[in-house]
């Protein structure tokens, strides 16, 4: 993670009922959310979340249904109130603000984007992804020219003078990106944004916010419940169950050295060549006669195509263009083993 951090959340904590502090009494000495739940009438939402999200990091969040993963980003965005525990944006104590003061955030340093686009049906597109410079007051030839670029940002130039029904459920989902980048925020919210989407169109999101991030760097906290999403789009990735944590960490660390049973059957499925890269599979050996040069962060699944044709071993290099040693067939192999 970055040492520059734009957002902190500290042993934050959920309960939704009338008896929170003892439902946290009996959550802190290893009670199950269904045994506090039997002794308090209380549901624990959020159980002692603890993280930080570097500026320009894209940090998901993911679980099943249930595992508490959207109360999570509420509560982070202040739309839950915080039962226990302290959210700071850029140093600031969000969960001691006033409305007024939260409202000012709200307008200038944080956006969120939604499953449900909740795009005003009565207005325009260029309405839409400006309503937010509106809020500030902005005056409406400043507010079209910026709502324009970032109109033209994620694709949608030529369609400003549209209402949402006239556009397909992807171009809706731009329209609400739109929205969310034009009061340049510091800090974007997405809580499962693309799972209403037809699959080709998730993607084409999907790859859309990737190319958006290389070029804007925001700091996002991205929520979603597929393990192949929270890959493509996670710096780094939070499995969650049962209102906590189970493990953080890189694609590559929650796949290689999953913490918990739990986190394991998550990622099982997922190809590892997508993820792991030549540094895992990198064996010392010299320089090879053939010119094949992969570097140390490349993913198994693009050096595969060179070793299965025209190549026993690659060399493999920093990005300073010094040889490391090699990756061959038979290490490739080992690693792209499936565990019995």
């Amino acid at each position: 993670m970055r040492d520059d951090v734009c957002l902190s959340v500290e042993h934050v904590w959920k309960v939704f009922g009338a008896r929170s502090e003892k439902a946290i009494e009996l959550a802190e000495t290893g009670a199950s959310r269904a045994e506090v739940r039997e002794a308090t009438d209380c549901t624990i939402g959020v159980r002692d979340v603890s993280f930080a999200v570097g500026r320009g990091e894209t940090f998901v969040v993911m679980g099943l249904s249930g595992s508490g993963k959207s109360t999570l980003i509420r509560c982070v965005s202040r739309l839950n109130e915080v039962t226990r525990g302290r959210v700071s944006l850029d140093g600031e104590d969000l969960t001691a603000m006033s409305q007024d003061q939260l409202r000012e955030v709200r307008r200038h340093k944080m956006s969120m984007v939604f499953q449900h686009f909740g795009l005003f049906p009565h207005r325009r597109v260029i309405d839409n992804a400006a309503y937010g410079l509106e809020v500030q007051g902005i005056d409406k030839a400043e507010r079209y020219e910026r709502a324009m670029k970032v109109l033209e940002v994620v694709g949608l130039k030529g369609c400003e003078s549209f209402f949402p029904q006239q556009l397909s459920g992807g171009m809706q989902q731009r329209v609400g990106l739109a929205r969310a980048l034009a009061v340049d925020p510091e800090i974007l919210f997405f809580d499962e944004p693309f799972s209403a989407l037809d699959p080709l169109i998730r993607r084409d999101m999907q790859d859309e916010l990737c190319r958006l991030q290389e070029t804007l760097q925001r700091t996002i906290v991205f929520i979603t419940h597929d393990f192949a999403e929270a890959i493509k789009l996670g710096d780094r990735i939070a499995i969650m169950k049962d209102g906590a944590f189970d493990q953080v960490g890189t694609a590559f660390e929650l796949i290689t050295n999953p913490a918990t049973d739990y986190v394991r059957e998550f990622t099982k499925e997922i190809p590892k060549a997508k993820v792991l890269t030549a540094a895992a599979v990198l064996k010392d050996g010299d320089h090879p006669n053939n010119g094949r040069i992969v570097h140390l962060d490349d993913t198994i699944e693009t050096v595969l195509p060179a070793l299965l044709h025209d190549s026993a071993e690659i060399s493999v290099e920093d990005l300073e263009g010094r040889h490391l040693g090699v990756v061959d067939r038979e290490a490739v192999a080992d690693a792209l083993e499936p565990e019995q």
